[in-house]
């Protein structure tokens, strides 16, 4: 039998390596006191009555879903004001990344982002082998002035987070106003905001869309909503920009039992109060742990922080993995991503970075 080799796009893919689960690290160390705070989960899981919600449609299980979401677009059409016809339901926020860039963007094409931004832009533009533009970041953050001069003739998508991940920085209205007067209006712009909820009250989104008909929002249901085991996500865009998403949307992609919750986890907005609460106190505790360790991070508005080490961040993952913590490298050299958890998960991490890097234990 001849061998044929994949696409040249996916032939070259390393795949992405999401954060350890619990129960590996459980299976290798035989440890069940474990701290995760690798993946920026919401600590808190989700609303009681998102629980309420999803146990009362398990009998649907056998059936398919509605493969509109016709349930899940009008309670997003009610908060947010949007029309069902602007709306793309994706499994998680990374299958509708997945869908942008295969909608607009071919192997000649070429897709814009920056510098120590969201692993999965790389991952989709090399898959459809597509031209990567990868933009140096300003400090930690996007550099969206060098963005927008980056557009090539060729350029067809710019991938851009607020805030973003893994860094945690962030850019207000004004600039991005001003990076979007910048970009030719066929080139689609994708404001991936899966951590907005947590700080809302810093950069309303949404007001532009109607100003700029080449943008995409998305967002997902998996942090600050705490459905992460259900993967869900959604993005608003134009009438027209979600015409062509929607026919390359798999028809049934969002499963019901992930709409039901999503559905009442938009409703309880007192669960998504509590979240910011809890996120705020925890990014607080954490901060005031790394200045008395004598370690420099970087300000964030999401719910992780990243934290200089000043050493081999893998040898001090592995280190803090001895100890029962869980925690993210993601390639940025002396930096580990840490994930905001209970007062509880965060005292055990603090206490377990001072024994790994032989500092003097926070009290």
């Amino acid at each position: 039998m001849t061998f044929v080799p994949a696409n040249e796009g996916i032939a070259k893919l390393k795949p992405y390596q999401p954060g350890k689960p619990i129960s590996e690290l459980e299976r290798e160390l035989g440890m069940t006191d474990i701290v995760k705070l690798a993946s920026n989960e919401n600590p808190l899981g989700c609303s009681d009555k998102v629980k309420e919600a999803v146990a009362a449609e398990l009998a649907e299980i056998g059936r398919y879903p509605d493969g509109g979401g016709f349930i899940l677009k009008d309670q997003v059409q009610a908060q947010f004001g949007v029309a069902h016809d602007r709306i793309t339901l994706g499994n998680g926020s990374n299958d509708l990344l997945e869908i942008f860039a295969r909608a607009f963007v071919s192997s000649s094409d070429s897709v814009v982002y920056s510098q120590h931004a969201f692993a999965v832009y790389s991952l989709v533009t090399q898959a459809i082998n597509a031209e990567a533009v990868e933009v140096p970041a300003k400090g930690f953050a996007h550099d969206l002035d060098a963005m927008a001069v980056a557009v090539k003739a060729n350029t067809k998508l710019i991938f851009i987070a607020n805030p973003n991940n893994p860094t945690g920085t962030w850019f207000e209205e004004s600039e991005f106003d001003a990076f979007m007067q910048k970009v030719p209006a066929n080139v689609i712009v994708v404001l991936d905001e899966a951590y907005v909820e947590y700080f809302p009250e810093n950069f309303n989104s949404l007001k532009f869309l109607e100003d700029y008909p080449n943008l995409i929002v998305s967002r997902t249901m998996s942090k600050c909503y705490g459905l992460a085991a259900l993967r869900v996500g959604f993005a608003l865009a134009s009438a027209e920009v979600t015409n062509y998403l929607n026919r390359i949307r798999q028809p049934f992609n969002v499963n019901h039992l992930a709409m039901v919750a999503a559905v009442a986890a938009l409703k309880d907005e007192s669960f998504i109060e509590l979240s910011r609460e809890v996120n705020k106190a925890g990014m607080a505790q954490l901060q005031a742990g790394f200045e008395k360790l004598g370690l420099n991070y970087v300000p964030s508005r999401a719910n992780f922080i990243l934290v200089d080490v000043q050493a081999d961040p893998a040898q001090t993952f592995n280190g803090l993995l001895k100890e029962g913590v869980i925690v993210r490298p993601v390639g940025i050299a002396n930096h580990l991503r840490v994930s905001i958890g209970t007062e509880a998960e965060n005292a055990k991490f603090l206490a377990a970075l001072a024994k790994v890097l032989e500092l003097e234990a926070v009290a």
